[in-house]
């Protein structure tokens, strides 16, 4: 059996939760390797619907551990709150059930209201960011001065860690005009919370490294899109985490050879939550459409998502930076009865026509898509469980954009029902 990564190939909100979902019923433990609580998955099981934005996708499903990895930072407020709330849904969550790596980062109270004013004195260069503290708690982990969970099991040896790290902020809350943090308030606060943290520490690489040794089936569980990633993303309006399957083992500490298939998640359009190029954008009646049926609106911040065409030069450029095997190709249904679809199958710039996406911010502004236009379908493909329940032109559509992406369709989801999916290749078979 071969352990899966699942990852974005979009910009994220693809639907991987209830792909995620449906892979981690059958395995083992579910590991959350990047990212915070920036973003999350919508499952929906037996007509519940849970919100998730910390936690692996694993914590909803009896017998199954799920793991927050070191390359996830963490805000422990955030968590508990989660926690809590799942709890009240019924979900049962202690240590048997829930690890976290006790080398992960901590995002602190400081991290978030840095964010917002950063993001409040960009004016008109905003990033977009939901304002949580997740770039500032990377920017802390890369500048050598962050509070790791297990920083909190001796709050003796605090003091000098969170000097360092108040050298840093008050210097820059001072330049902002913001009144500076007293570290006798931060480490109270750090005090008060280390409990309920440290429940859940542990040495996963460790643990991981059993699990693998044992046979255990682990599912890999990216969150945000590949074209979020810091390095590979549409930089500046990126994340400030590295996205790709290749973090999977890095932010787990599991060797790339753990991984044996990466499935990738697309929409059968595209969408984009903030600010930053998206050449394939409907901002007309199209866009509208499909952004109400889609019911495009972020997870975890309520944000509208900016919709449009599928963009057939992106993922063909995710699917070669991640290394994907499969792509799961969700929402099908959402363009049913359209007259017309049209694919984006190249792009001008300057006059000349391009296969990729350039890395250059002011390039990607300035490309045009090139689109093929397609036949719609009138039927519904909603509910579809087999490729025979498909109408003719929707098959046609798949089988377009298997070519053009140059990766073969794994799964296709033709509704949020975990049940209606129509299975080609079974990721977790070798």
């Amino acid at each position: 059996m071969a352990n899966v990564a699942v990852v974005g190939a979009q910009w994220g909100d693809e639907g991987k939760g209830k792909i995620v979902d449906w892979l981690s019923e059958r395995a083992d433990i579910v590991v959350r390797f990047q990212g915070g609580h920036n973003a999350g998955h919508t499952l929906v099981i037996d007509g519940v619907t849970y919100k998730l934005s910390l936690l692996p996708s694993g914590i909803v499903r009896k017998g199954k551990l799920s793991v927050i990895g070191n390359g996830v930072v963490v805000d422990p407020w955030a968590l508990c709150a989660e926690i809590e709330k799942l709890q009240g849904q019924g979900v049962t969550v202690s240590r048997e059930n829930l690890r976290i790596a006790g080398n992960a980062t901590l995002i602190l109270p400081l991290h978030r209201e840095l964010d917002q004013m950063r993001e409040a004195a960009a004016g008109d260069g905003k990033i977009g960011t939901t304002g949580r503290g997740i770039g500032p708690a990377y920017e802390d982990k890369v500048g050598r001065r962050s509070i790791r969970v297990h920083d909190l099991a001796n709050l003796a040896t605090l003091d000098p860690k969170i000097d360092r790290l108040l050298a840093h902020h008050n210097a820059l809350r001072r330049g902002l005009g913001q009144p500076e943090v007293q570290a006798s308030e931060l480490k109270a606060q750090l005090a008060e919370v280390a409990p309920k943290l440290l429940a859940y520490s542990d040495a996963v690489w460790h643990l991981l490294d059993e699990a693998k040794r044992d046979g255990k089936r682990i599912l890999f569980e990216g969150a945000q899109g590949i074209l979020l990633d810091i390095d590979h993303g549409t930089y500046p309006y990126v994340t400030s985490s590295n996205t790709v399957a290749g973090q999977a083992s890095a932010g787990s500490g599991m060797g790339p050879s753990s991984i044996g298939y990466v499935l990738g998640i697309a929409k059968a359009y595209t969408t984009r939550v903030g600010s930053g190029p998206f050449p394939t954008e409907q901002q007309n009646e199209i866009g509208e459409l499909i952004g109400q049926r889609g019911r495009e609106f972020g997870t975890v911040t309520g944000r509208k998502r900016r919709c449009g065409w599928f963009d057939a030069v992106l993922v063909n450029q995710t699917i070669k930076v991640s290394g994907i095997h499969g792509i799961a190709l969700t929402k099908l249904d959402v363009l049913d009865g359209l007259e017309e679809i049209k694919v984006c199958v190249a792009y001008e710039l300057d006059g000349k026509r391009i296969d990729r996406l350039p890395a250059a911010e002011e390039a990607q502004k300035n490309v045009v898509p090139v689109y093929e236009t397609l036949e719609g379908w009138k039927e519904t493909t909603a509910g579809a469980r087999s490729w025979a329940d498909l109408p003719a032109q929707a098959i046609k559509y798949v089988k377009y954009l298997e070519e053009l992406i140059g990766c073969p369709v794994a799964l296709l989801s033709t509704s949020p029902e975990r049940d209606d999916t129509i299975l080609m290749k079974d990721p977790f078979e070798d």
